[in-house]
């Protein structure tokens, strides 16, 4: 059993650490931003995408945590709040302000999402041990693409 461990301190290493958490699942108390600190941390049960063809899925239990966080804003999320539902993240974006400072937004389903307000890339990713096994793949074929229509 290999446990990841990811840091990333630019864009691209983001980009990687978000394809990791594809489809992690959490709740609202597995969420704190800790302004003294600067940091704003999440524990998530990842899929497990490095599964062999054959194997049955899995989730793995993971820690993450973003530095030199200077601000979080969130819409239909209140981080820490005590809430049995259940939370997906599709992915962690960034978009540089003023090199090297910019905005991660965690994108969740429904609508939801968190804004961290960075003064630089400084994330970690870190499997935290347990593993079993998940009630199925995630299936991203049967989210429908936006349609253009014209009148």
């Amino acid at each position: 059993m290999e446990l990841l461990k990811l840091a990333a301190l630019d864009a691209e290493d983001l980009a990687v650490i978000s394809a990791h958490l594809q489809d992690a699942v959490l709740r609202t108390g597995d969420l704190a931003w800790l302004p003294a600190e600067h940091r704003f941390v999440l524990v998530v049960r990842r899929y497990d995408w490095s599964v062999a063809p054959g194997e049955p899925p899995r989730r793995r239990l993971a820690g993450v945590h973003f530095d030199r966080v200077n601000g979080v804003k969130t819409r239909s999320i209140t981080p820490g709040a005590a809430s049995d539902e259940t939370l997906s993240l599709l992915a962690v974006t960034f978009e540089e302000t003023e090199a090297p400072s910019g905005v991660a937004t965690l994108v969740f389903s429904g609508g939801g999402a968190i804004r961290l307000d960075l003064e630089c890339v400084e994330v970690r990713l870190k499997d935290l041990g347990p593993i079993w096994e998940a009630d199925g793949t995630p299936d991203h074929e049967a989210v429908r693409p936006l349609v253009e229509t014209r009148p």
